[in-house]
């Protein structure tokens, strides 16, 4: 009898992570199946046989596309090359949506195509629905909202909660946590999240260390904590907060351990926004691209918000400072008020527990595994 394969295709940092859970959940119900794919670290160590290392294909923006065109359409050429030699009973395609959707176009069907993660269609680019219609076999969402969305337009789509819900837990207490980084229990943190790619720490990192700057002109005694993401190099970083004079920790693959920690957080849009919703804390939204992928993208967004926990809420819960809105004095002024407001503080908490229990329940990856092995009855 035939080993049962899968290939599976993520391309930046957050969509590895729901890949790699999903990974472990499939191969915890049925460890003969074979899981081949693109990712990094995370997807190997769930179990994953990975042929590609996606450190060097995330992008932001046109023109940062552009410039790694050619290795996309290697990647392109090199899944299509394992396709049809290890013939896999699927693919499973996670996020990245500008290069999934195309490869699925290129599958033409040959094999059975699942998107977990689904492409933010609902925001922008809503031409994308024919392709997903025509290429897309099964389509697994996390919000309820998309499913309502894809029912619309006659695509059977199945929402199975965020896996996010299983994933977000600190590993220390924050007492310890701040002990061992040398920091004071008593004092006031902020945690810094300024993204998990190379051009978002270009671009936000020196913006939060302005607004980080001016909290602690008028509030001294504030700590801040640096959540550092693994795939991009400390050099970065470094070069960024040298000369800033702030009480100032980078820390490392510890994301969780950071938001438990603080009292507030400055967070970049993304996937961070939901975790630092799900601990509950207090925090921002801020985010800056280049000025031409802005131009270019911002029309194309059809939506009041690009904070998934105010898309999720259907209302402004928290603030977002976006582009030419990002401004650090601006910004540190109101972080400042409601950091000395505690009744405000407490109201946020209760928005964002609001749109936590709008995430669905816990054993959304478990559940998304099982869904996949039935469709594919392997």
């Amino acid at each position: 009898m035939a080993q049962k394969n899968i290939l599976i295709v993520s391309g930046e940092p957050s969509g590895e992570m729901h890949a790699a859970s999903l990974t472990q959940k499939i191969l915890e119900i049925d460890p003969a199946v074979k899981i081949s794919g693109v990712g990094g670290q995370l997807l190997k160590e769930a179990g994953a046989e990975v042929f590609y290392d996606i450190k060097d294909i995330s992008v932001i923006g046109l023109f940062d596309v552009l410039k790694k065109l050619p290795h996309f359409l290697n990647l392109q050429k090199l899944i299509l090359k394992k396709i049809a030699e290890d013939k896999p009973q699927a693919i499973i395609l996670v996020d990245f949506s500008g290069f999934n959707l195309r490869l699925a176009k290129k599958i033409k069907k040959s094999i059975p195509v699942i998107y977990y993660v689904s492409p933010q269609v609902w925001a922008s680019r809503q031409g994308r629905i024919k392709t997903i219609r025509k290429y897309i076999d099964k389509i697994i969402v996390l919000f309820k909202f998309e499913k309502e969305f894809y029912l619309k337009y006659g695509i059977n789509a199945e929402f199975v909660g965020h896996p996010l819900l299983d994933l977000v837990r600190p590993t220390l207490e924050r007492k310890e946590f701040l002990k061992n980084l040398g920091l004071a229990e008593e004092k006031t943190t902020l945690a810094l999240l300024p993204g998990s790619r190379k051009a978002e720490i270009e671009n936000i990192l020196p913006l939060m260390l302005e607004v980080a700057a001016c909290i602690n002109k008028e509030m001294p005694d504030v700590q801040f904590i640096l959540a550092k993401s693994p795939q991009v190099e400390q050099e970065i970083y470094q070069r960024k907060i040298t000369s800033r004079k702030l009480n100032l920790k980078i820390v490392e693959a510890r994301t969780y351990d950071c938001l438990n920690a603080s009292s507030f957080c400055l967070v970049a849009s993304g996937t961070a926004t939901l975790e630092t919703a799900i601990m509950q804390k207090p925090f921002f939204i801020i985010y800056k691209m280049g000025l031409l992928n802005y131009l270019l993208y911002r029309p194309q967004v059809k939506l009041p918000y690009i904070g998934m926990v105010n898309i999720v809420a259907n209302k402004l819960i928290i603030p977002e400072f976006i582009q030419f809105q990002a401004n650090p004095k601006k910004i540190a002024e109101q972080a400042i008020k409601i950091l000395r407001n505690p009744a405000e503080m407490e109201r946020i908490k209760k928005d964002l527990s609001l749109v936590t229990s709008l995430l669905g329940s816990s054993g959304a990856c478990l559940r998304a595994a099982r869904i996949i092995l039935n469709f594919l009855k392997i």
